[in-house]
């Protein structure tokens, strides 16, 4: 009798943003990027183009390349059946909708450059992740700790590097994931 019955489609948004994530990298790399450019990266745009408000959300599936994408498909692989299983599907998806139109809009108000990518997303489940066994009347020391080694890093880097990085947009998605741990905190599924 085989251990292994069947292969499960375990975290379905979590999966499901991956695979899409991947179909708009090969879509890019077969287009020379003006996929990718045109409909899956955000920037400054005019209030009549349609297609600006449709990068707000999606922005977040377009990578500039496999190690791009590869570095943060595995957090979020990593991350997201976990939270997916203690929030739910539709909140994650919720998590992940909100977080990619508030980093988004971030960017079209405070940046002239373009931003794509889902490291948003990763912090965002980076730290909704480390408020998972949160207490009312509490703060968690994950929170603390994680806040620090990795917001704070990030605001070290954004003063320290001009990598074409935008450490904004992961300090904007941590923000994120803590306001949607302490929103979610009275929903959790047990």
């Amino acid at each position: 009798m085989p251990l292994i019955k069947r292969i499960r489609y375990n975290a379905p948004v979590t999966l499901t943003f991956v695979i899409l994530s991947g179909i708009v990298l090969l879509l890019g790399a077969v287009s020379g990027g003006t996929i990718t450019y045109k409909f899956f990266c955000v920037y400054r745009f005019s209030p009549t183009d349609v297609l600006g408000y449709f990068r707000l959300f999606t922005h977040v599936l377009g990578h500039s390349g496999l190690e791009h994408y590869a570095g943060n498909m595995t957090l979020i692989l990593i991350l997201g059946p976990m939270l997916e299983e203690k929030y739910g599907s539709r909140a994650l998806l919720l998590a992940i909708l909100s977080t990619a139109f508030i980093t988004g809009a971030v960017q079209c108000l405070f940046s002239s450059g373009g931003l794509m990518g889902a490291s948003g997303i990763v912090f965002m489940m980076i730290m909704l992740s480390s408020l998972t066994s949160f207490k009312t009347g509490t703060i968690p020391l994950t929170l603390i700790l994680t806040g620090v080694i990795y917001l704070g890093g990030e605001l070290i880097n954004g003063f320290t590097l001009n990598d074409g990085v935008s450490q904004v947009t992961h300090i904007v998605g941590g923000v994120c994931g803590t306001a949607i741990g302490y929103l979610l905190a009275g929903n959790k599924r047990e």
